[in-house]
């Protein structure tokens, strides 16, 4: 990369490539040919732009061979075109509905509350508690149903209604246990 210290010279001579009307790639060439260096178009630009030479009123006449802007119908149009489809991009601000008390599931089984220390290798492990800040989280404890985490309660309310061919075509959904 380019140092962005250029010589006083070569800044004078970028100067004097401007006010010729040469492009920036011409007046890198140029620099580049009288002083050995390797500056790029861009170092020019930005060079010109940092010595405050660059903006929106150079170059004054255009050389034929340069294309010519678009004319102020062209503009229009386009904005008139954005103007169209902005409705497309705003969205319409969400109507929230009250939505109706979910009576929760909960099975008759009183849990043992046991800590995770005291767990055994057999037992349910359904959390209950830690809901509040600095709760305490108990598990059920109950004997475990064979090739799963929980008594057959829990098991049962884990899963859901239906058969397993119905829960996996549905979506997954989270269900809230009210506390024993």
């Amino acid at each position: 990369m380019q140092s962005t210290n250029w010589a006083p010279e070569h800044s004078d001579a970028l100067r004097e490539y401007l006010a010729k009307g040469m492009s920036y790639s011409e007046i890198a060439d140029a620099i580049n040919a009288k002083f050995k260096t390797a500056y790029s178009r861009n170092a020019a630009i930005g060079r010109a732009k940092r010595m405050g030479l660059a903006g929106r009123n150079r170059p004054k006449d255009l050389p034929d061979h340069w294309p010519k802007r678009p004319p102020k119908t062209e503009q229009l149009r386009l904005h008139k075109l954005s103007e169209r489809h902005a409705a497309e991009f705003m969205r319409p601000m969400p109507v929230f509905e009250i939505a109706q008390t979910v009576k929760l599931r909960c099975v008759p089984i009183v849990p043992r509350h046991l800590s995770l220390f005291d767990l055994e290798a057999g037992d349910c492990r359904y959390p209950y508690g830690g809901d509040e800040e600095g709760e305490a989280i108990s598990f059920c404890g109950h004997p475990r149903r064979k090739g799963s985490s929980y008594c057959a309660p829990h098991f049962h309310l884990t899963r859901g209604p239906g058969i397993a061919s119905e829960r996996a075509a549905g979506t997954v959904s989270l269900r809230l246990v009210e506390a024993a």
